[in-house]
């Protein structure tokens, strides 16, 4: 059985936020981080990223200068290198569920990154991640790993899958 759980669909599916269901039901059992949209006036304008222990920082903004970019955001990964991989590096070494939301476009401009998802994914905790849907050549090697588990998240099927991934994860 794949220890490493990865959740994949189309942008707005509902990833994140099946993530954050999944983690109400493993309260101070888990560590990482996910992301949101930050909004004004209605309309997105970057991306925040909010580590399980409450750090936050800004990963992608309109405003952002920057020689990494996803189409209109300048891609910042000081506090994705700082912060982020740290969590992931904590959550290993305390044993808990490793939780990255996401391994996708913005976050794979960094090798530290990259090192620790391998890490996460190689070590004896569970991961549960989000991973673009489309195809890039990182995360087409992270899916086709044998200990990988991944699951489509559709809209018409993220309620159920609240379950199904608590189940997979209590093994």
């Amino acid at each position: 059985m794949a220890k490493n759980i990865l959740l994949t669909g189309r942008p707005g599916c509902g990833k994140t936020t099946l993530i954050q269901k999944v983690l109400e039901r493993y309260p101070d059992k888990a560590g990482g981080f996910y992301t949101c949209e930050i909004r004004q006036s209605g309309k997105r304008v970057g991306f925040e990223m909010i580590t399980l222990d409450g750090q936050r920082g800004i990963l992608a903004h309109v405003n952002t200068h920057s020689v990494y970019r996803v189409g209109k955001y300048g891609v910042d990964l000081t506090f994705l290198e700082d912060n982020g991989v740290g969590s992931l590096k904590g959550a290993i070494q305390d044993g808990l569920l490793v939780v990255i939301d996401e391994i996708g476009p913005m976050e794979i401009f960094s090798t530290v990154f990259q090192q620790a998802v391998i890490q996460a994914l190689d070590s004896g905790s569970p991961v549960l991640a989000t991973i673009v849907y489309r195809s890039d050549r990182f995360s087409e090697t992270i899916k086709s790993r044998a200990d990988v588990r991944l699951i489509e998240v559709r809209p018409d099927n993220r309620d159920v899958l609240i379950d199904r991934i608590s189940n997979l994860l209590r093994g």
